[in-house]
């Protein structure tokens, strides 16, 4: 059996997100499906992070163990044939002991918010429309409060066991040009997030912009670690998970050595 590790993208319109489900249709068992299909015995991937329904990806992180000798060119062209439309492998390669949850030193997401007085049907499909004008200045003055470790209880809730500490790396807001109107995205990087954190993020920022809520009122709603304080999140359709950054291959193997030894230890392997 060989590891494979493989960056995966989808529209996650019709998904009711990343995570397998009983009564739903998911990305993670679209992919498990082809998978099937492809090798003919059931074979389980595990993803670095679970995006909500209705959230995209352009670098999602998968992995998956398969007994395969005809090489990664020919196992993502198969795979991708057996895929849908509109989720799709972008690279396949071999690599020991990977594990895109533990291994991942951060995750990107970046966020689109289309400013424009009139509505534009495909661009309803991945960003969200604000038909007011919006100050990227004071959101950008209330984003950076958030770079650093802190308590981010205010904007999610953790897995289970799980603290709401995190470290952010990066969190700004950037124009991008647009034929009508313009695109404001919200890039932010951290080791980890809580369960809707950006998009609660991102509808504060936006309370922001629109000068509904102040800079130091967000601030103080972020220091107060308080899930209360939070407003409804942003509509997911807005947000895409674009990379997943990882140490060099060497220093993945070592962790997974520690991991069989820690099984071990407990009487798990």
């Amino acid at each position: 059996m060989m590891r494979f590790r493989a960056t995966l993208a989808y529209d996650g319109t019709r998904y009711a997100g990343f995570q397998r489900q009983a009564n739903a249709i998911s990305v993670q068992g679209e992919v498990e499906a082809a998978l099937q299909r492809v090798l003919g015995v059931p074979t389980p991937i595990i993803g670095a992070g679970r995006t909500d329904a209705g959230v995209h990806a352009s670098g999602q992180v998968i992995a998956f163990d398969a007994d395969w000798s005809h090489g990664c060119k020919a196992l993502l062209t198969a795979l991708n044939n057996a895929l849908p439309l509109d989720i799709g492998l972008l690279d396949l390669v071999e690599q020991p002991g990977i594990h895109p949850r533990y291994d991942a030193l951060s995750r990107v997401y970046d966020y689109s918010v289309w400013v424009s007085p009139v509505r534009h049907p495909l661009m309803m499909r991945t960003s969200w429309h604000v038909s007011q004008a919006l100050n990227i200045q004071q959101m950008n003055a209330a984003a950076r409060c958030l770079v650093g470790r802190h308590d981010f209880a205010t904007f999610g809730r953790p897995p289970k066991g799980e603290n709401t500490v995190r470290e952010v790396f990066a969190s700004m807001w950037r124009v991008q040009p647009s034929p009508y109107g313009e695109v404001l995205v919200y890039r932010i990087e951290a080791t980890a997030f809580l369960h809707q954190m950006v998009r609660r993020i991102v509808s504060m920022l936006v309370d922001v912009g629109r000068g509904w809520q102040s800079e130091a009122a967000f601030k103080e709603a972020f220091w107060a670690a308080d899930l209360r304080r939070a407003g409804k999140p942003a509509p997911p359709q807005g947000l895409v998970l674009v990379a997943v950054r990882y140490p060099p291959p060497d220093q993945i193997i070592e962790r997974d050595n520690d991991r069989r030894l820690k099984r071990a230890s407990e009487g798990q392997e």
